[in-house]
């Protein structure tokens, strides 16, 4: 008896796997919710000054730390990511050509976020280093 097998199928490579737009959209999502998490920490410390003004100013003497700052820095960082990113996947969905420059768009976000935040990370580290 003869068996018959069906054709050897290719391996098929998901859309995704390893393109730099799968790591756009992790990176979109995690910066998301680093910003949610720092929006609902600083609404619980501003809310604070009503409840107790003492831990209040507590709170704040815990933020003029050295890595508080370094998290600062981070969320400089974060913020422009996620606002450029967010502006090249408007235009991606809403622009005929988007999907067609998307990778190059891509790299547009990630070279003005270097830029803008190697400035403004630079004069966050120039405060920290006259304050302490």
């Amino acid at each position: 008896m003869t068996t018959i097998e069906a054709p050897a199928q290719p391996k098929r490579k998901t859309l995704y796997r390893g393109d730099p737009g799968m790591w756009s959209w992790a990176l979109h999502r995690i910066t998301g919710a680093t910003l949610f998490f720092f929006l609902f920490v600083h609404v619980l410390d501003t809310a604070l000054v009503r409840v107790s003004p003492d831990m209040y100013d507590q709170v704040i003497e815990v933020y003029k730390t050295p890595v508080v700052a370094l998290m600062e820095m981070g969320l400089v960082v974060a913020v422009l990511f996620h606002a450029l990113n967010g502006v090249r996947v408007i235009l991606v969905d809403f622009w005929s050509e988007g999907p067609r420059h998307q990778r190059l768009m891509l790299w547009i976000v990630l070279a003005i976020t270097a830029v803008v935040a190697a400035g403004a990370i630079g004069r966050m580290f120039f405060y920290l280093l006259t304050e302490h």
